[in-house]
């Protein structure tokens, strides 16, 4: 198990960019590739200012599981399918550890 709050955020960047690409490969989506790389970005760039204990990392993928969950939640409400439903887990697990890790240094 993956311990580092900095490789769980390398971990979420590879798989919201991984899945942005994957849903323009299957649907020729531009949204879906730009959202993805985007949210991937916020948590890449999130875990390498954790990992080398610069300000406001927790908060970068804090907020990367912000505007993940504020897009995928209610479609998967809406819409009940497997990838909206997945990518509200993935936003709900980061709001989960950024959240916790944010209240515990302020």
């Amino acid at each position: 198990m993956v311990s580092s709050l900095d490789a769980q955020s390398y971990i979420l960047a590879a798989l919201t960019a991984t899945g942005g690409i994957i849903g323009y490969a299957r649907t020729g989506s531009v949204p879906s590739v730009a959202a993805g790389l985007a949210v991937g970005l916020l948590y890449g760039l999130g875990g390498y200012r954790q990992q080398n204990r610069q300000a406001h990392g927790v908060e970068l993928s804090l907020l990367a599981s912000v505007v993940l969950g504020g897009a995928s939640i209610p479609r998967a409400i809406r819409l009940r399918k497997p990838v909206p439903v997945v990518l509200s887990l993935i936003a709900t697990y980061g709001l989960y550890k950024f959240g916790s890790a944010y209240l515990k240094r302020n």
